[in-house]
């Protein structure tokens, strides 16, 4: 990038430049002129006679009157302040669009040097300070790189045309004129540079400010449990007083530089009207020059403020594009042909070498210290370690994804590092611990590695042919890439692929290898489609809908889903969906804009709901406030379990405390509404909170007859109705299926329920289709929308669909169990069989037939090994599935001692996020041998344990109510120890795994309580074992 602002302008600018320079001199006789026709209109049109002029007056060979002679020179001056506005506007829109242009370069530059840093650059680069200075730190040079050579000539012609005429009139009022100007010279750039200075100071502390913040943001828990609230304020307190000074002093000299600019040009005239009127009446000048000269005054204050408001400008843009090159014109940055080149024919196969490699920080530490290996390709091979000792680094050196300080990679003779991306981004895969998911559906993420380049182009036509043509002229005038981004990108000849069908089905395939297809498979389940677009499929659906219910009848769990009915209450749908009885089409009805809905509200008020609908939201309000109000925004318990926002507690903190001092009948209209919306989230079945009664049932079935009945013509089209024999387009393919809700309380409903829809799914052949549904699924900026597992195995598809020569797998499946981590590792290599595979294991060890184990420790590699132990898993962070519950179970939870340390409201918050199951009679609740992921707690009945031994079962405890049980699932998947069946009629609240382990990962001690706990079960289980033995021997 060049180093310098004009030097970067007149480099990609010069042409527009010289064409803005040129029109700009031409425009200055016009004005010119129109400086001097006022003069012409008052001493020879309007004062002529006295000034000794005989009319007819003889002008430019025309005989005319004075009132003809005043009349055209009006019209030559409107004439040429027309004239001098086109000039005006075309110089303004044409340096414009020079800027923007140039704006457009520099971002583009700026942007793809980002792509160029070293990935160390990102540690200690922020995203959030590069993308600021990429959008709005550039947005005033945008401005000046217009003016930047136009302003000055354009505003600085201005200036000497206006002294120019004021010499022509008389030299001692253009003396006048610019007596003062060299003090201004002078005087005003030398406080602007202070200024300057001080803005630069102003820039970099408030920076340094952000960063802080940042911190302290992260680090709040830090700062809680260290006490150190008060050093951290008297630290902002320091920055927050020096940025204080900093912007005092540049008020200070801002404004004595506006004071000696005014007070100046005061100054001036007082020079005219003494020396002009003292000409005037001696006779040496005529009253219209003089008129003239302070008209041309007049207007010379305007471009001497543009010109001394340019250089202010010009200095800052100065120091802003200073502080871009600083920040983006690295050492170390990528070559440019190495982010753009094309492909050789280097191939990723024969003998991969680390010679003497290494990689060291800035500090000098080295994470890689001389590391060498040595390998024929294709092999599949490990690097196995501790953790922190390189093993990772390493693999990113293979990936070309660092860059080592020292030795080499090479493949062959070729270093790898020479190649182009175009050959390792296409031959090599990384899949690492923290993959980035980007904005869009999955299909885009698993295909981001297959877009290389435009495969086919879009052939436009007629008038979007001609705005393309002007898109592609105006990228390659700013420096842009003209490659359309709406052409096809997606290489299916590298996933294997030559026609569309055969891509989906490749995706699908891949889905499959890491797991991840059943995933997409329930997220398909939760679209939806329009049967005007797709009526065969949802024929198809309908279709499935029947046989589902016969389906759910033959194997006797009918209860297992409650049906649509209009003449019955859904508990296990919300108190909105009851109303409504089917599902909204747009915002108008969605339950969040309930509360506001004037037909709703009127509907309410008819059915005598209102009131009620105030007070059992008064009661949610505060169970809400109560559960979450000592939760941190961004908690993942808010978006999963609470009915408001954190962003909202404040307001319903300040309307509860508005009931209790002026009672629920003095609420305004707008507090009121807050708690109405509350009770439309309620659903029965799940959330415990006893405030659905049958009385209350009964009324909002009768405000579900009102709603339809009643309902505008013109809000008829904003809900889509339940009924039996249509497909609904609002609800999705599951709840069409279904055509009803799942009964949350019926234990292993979600199971069950399950396998009889993919049973009838499978048996209709839809499940690819409902799979190539849930590749569309928008999952948000990050992949937020996805659990951490399955970001990584999305991760981990889109580096196999490209079917790499060498797949780098860097503790990327570490969100995994070790079951799940053993069956996708086999299905990986099952998939690189033939190729390159290298496995950087979570573990310092690893079990598999691998062609070589080399071992990294403190940066070096010390041999290799046949092989070593299976990783066990590392995640504490295992995908479950969550669904909430609140009672008189409070005092359950306290009574046990895992959770005796937890303060109340987390007992509260722990109950809530908690399911609730049923079992008859002799049902199995756990089965020994199988895996678990969550543990149990009887609140009602009594459940047997019983140990399965070859000898036959033996019947080791009665668990009874506030008995725990089944806790070891929640630290380690290791199998169930026991079987246990309900011997009566049993409760359970179930809590699952990584509910559990957010609680316990805020409360040390409940931490401690659990590692003793869960060494007294073990101690327990075990004497109970020796005890069935010895019965058994006996």
């Amino acid at each position: 990038m060049e180093r310098g602002v004009f030097q970067f302008v007149f480099k990609y600018s010069k042409t527009q430049q010289l064409v803005l320079i040129l029109i700009t001199l031409a425009s200055l006789p016009f004005y010119f002129f129109s400086l001097d026709i006022p003069k012409q209109i008052v001493d020879k049109a309007i004062k002529g006679k006295d000034n000794g002029i005989a009319f007819p007056y003889d002008y430019y060979g025309f005989e005319l009157g004075q009132i003809e002679f005043l009349m055209v020179l009006c019209a030559l001056f409107l004439i040429l302040v027309v004239v001098n506005g086109g000039f005006k506007f075309f110089l303004n829109v044409y340096r414009g669009a020079a800027g923007e242009r140039l704006l457009r370069r520099l971002r583009y530059q700026l942007i793809e040097r980002v792509l160029r840093f070293p990935l160390p650059q990102f540690r200690k680069t922020s995203q959030g300070e590069v993308v600021s200075m990429v959008t709005l730190e550039t947005e005033p040079l945008g401005g000046f790189f217009g003016d930047a050579l136009n302003l000055p000539s354009y505003q600085g012609g201005l200036l000497l045309t206006l002294m120019g005429f004021m010499f022509v009139q008389d030299w001692k009022l253009g003396l006048a004129a610019i007596a003062l100007y060299p003090v201004q010279a002078w005087l005003i750039p030398k406080l602007q540079r202070q200024v300057n200075a001080l803005g630069k100071q102003r820039v970099v502390t408030v920076r340094r400010l952000n960063e802080r913040i940042g911190e302290a943001v992260t680090g709040a828990h830090e700062v809680h449990a260290n006490d150190t609230s008060q050093f951290e304020l008297a630290d902002f307190s320091s920055r927050l007083g020096r940025i204080f000074q900093i912007r005092y002093e540049i008020y200070k000299k801002k404004f004595f530089i506006k004071f000696v600019n005014n007070f100046l040009a005061l100054l001036t005239p007082f020079f005219f009207y003494s020396i002009g009127g003292w000409l005037v009446i001696k006779g040496d000048m005529t009253v219209g020059s003089l008129i003239a000269v302070l008209g041309a005054y007049k207007d010379v204050s305007a471009p001497w403020k543009m010109l001394l408001g340019y250089y202010q400008r010009k200095e800052d843009a100065r120091i802003k594009y200073e502080q871009l090159i600083e920040k983006f014109e690295l050492p170390d940055l990528l070559e440019e042909d190495k982010l753009a080149g094309e492909p050789n024919d280097v191939s990723i196969k024969g003998e991969l070498v680390a010679a003497n490699t290494s990689l060291a920080e800035d500090d000098g530490l080295k994470v890689v210290d001389g590391a060498s290996m040595r390998i024929d390709l294709p092999s599949h091979f490990a690097v196995v370690g501790p953790s922190g000792g390189g093993k990772g680094e390493f693999s990113q050196l293979i990936a070309r994804l660092l860059h080592p300080t020292g030795g080499k990679v090479a493949l062959g003779d070729t270093d790898l590092s020479g190649l182009p991306e175009s050959n390792t981004g296409r031959q090599i895969s990384y899949a690492g611990q923290t993959p980035y998911i980007f904005a869009g559906s999955i299909r885009d993420n698993l295909l981001y590695g297959l877009k290389h380049r435009p495969v086919d182009e879009v052939q436009y036509e007629g008038d979007i042919k001609k705005e393309r043509e002007i898109q592609v002229n105006e990228a390659e005038s700013t420096g842009n890439s003209p490659k359309d981004i709406n052409a096809n990108w997606v290489d299916n000849l590298a996933a294997g692929a030559e026609t569309e069908d055969q891509l989906v089905e490749r995706m699908q395939h891949y889905l499959k290898v890491v797991g991840l297809e059943d995933d997409v498979y329930a997220i398909g389940l939760r679209q939806t489609i329009d049967p005007s677009d797709n009526r065969e499929l949802a024929d198809k659906l309908l279709e499935a809908r029947t046989k589902m219910r016969s389906r759910l009848d033959e194997a006797n769990i009918a209860d297992f889903v409650e049906p649509f009915d209009s003449e019955k209450f859904n508990s296990n749908a919300s108190v909105a969906e009851n109303i409504l009885f089917g599902t909204p089409v747009g915002e108008l009805f969605e339950v969040e804009n309930l509360g506001n809905n004037e037909y709703v509200m009127g509907l309410l008020e008819k059915v005598g709901l209102r009131e009620e609908f105030i007070r059992k939201g008064q009661r949610l309000a505060e169970i809400m406030v109560d559960l979450f109000q000592g939760l941190p925004p961004d908690h993942d318990f808010w978006e999963k379990f609470s009915f408001i926002g954190p962003d909202d507690l404040p307001e319903f903190q300040a309307v509860l405390k508005r009931v209790t001092e002026n009672g629920l009948e003095k609420l305004s209209n707008e507090d009121q509404s807050l708690l109405v919306e509350l009770p439309f989230k309620l659903i029965p079945a799940r959330h415990h909170l006893g405030l659905v009664d049958d009385k209350f049932e009964a009324r909002i079935l009768e405000a579900r007859s009102e709603f339809s009945v009643n309902l505008p013509e013109n809000l008829v089209a904003s809900v889509e109705f339940f009924e039996a024999g249509n497909y609904n387009a609002a609800s999705s393919i599951q709840d069409n299926i279904l055509f009803g809700k799942r009964a949350s309380e019926k234990a292993g409903s979600a199971e069950k329920v399950g396998e009889v829809l993919a049973e009838v799914i499978g048996d209709m052949g839809l499940r690819n289709e409902v799979i190539n549904l849930g590749l569309d699924f928008d999952v948000a900026i990050g992949g937020a929308r996805l659990s951490p597992v399955q970001r990584q195995k999305l991760a981990v598809a889109r580096s196999l669909i490209k079917q790499p020569e060498l797949f780098i797998l860097n503790e990327a499946l570490s969100g995994l169990d070790s079951e799940s981590q053993k069956s996708v590792l086999e299905s990986i290599r099952k998939e690189q069989e033939g190729k390159s595979f290298l496995l950087v294991p979570s573990e310092a060890e690893i079990d598999g037939n691998f062609d070589q184990v080399f071992k990294m420790e403190s940066g070096r590699i010390s041999g290799s090994d046949g092989s070593v132990s299976q990783p066990s898993d590392s995640s504490d962070k295992p995908e479950t599935e969550i669904e909430g519950g609140f009672g008189e179970e409070i005092d359950v939870l306290a009574a046990i001692p895992m959770f005796a340390s937890m303060d109340r409201s987390k007992l509260k918050l722990l109950s809530f996020a908690s399911e609730r199951y049923q079992y008859d009679p002799g049902q199995v609740v756990i089965k020994q041998g199988d895996v678990g992921d969550k543990a149990f707690v009887v609140l009602e009945g009594e459940a047997e344990v019983y140990l399965e031994t070859p000898d036959g079962r033996n019947k080791l405890v009665t668990m009874k109510k506030n008995d725990l049980f089944g806790e070891l699932a929640l630290l380690c998947e290791a199998p169930r120890t026991a079987t246990i069946e309900a011997g009566t009629q049993l409760e359970l609240m179930s809590i699952e795994k990584d509910v559990f382990f957010t609680m316990i990962a805020e409360d040390p001690q409940t931490g401690a309580n659990v590692t003793r706990a869960i060494a007294e079960r073990l101690e327990r289980t075990t004497r109970d074992l020796g005890a069935a033995l010895a019965a058994n021997k006996s």
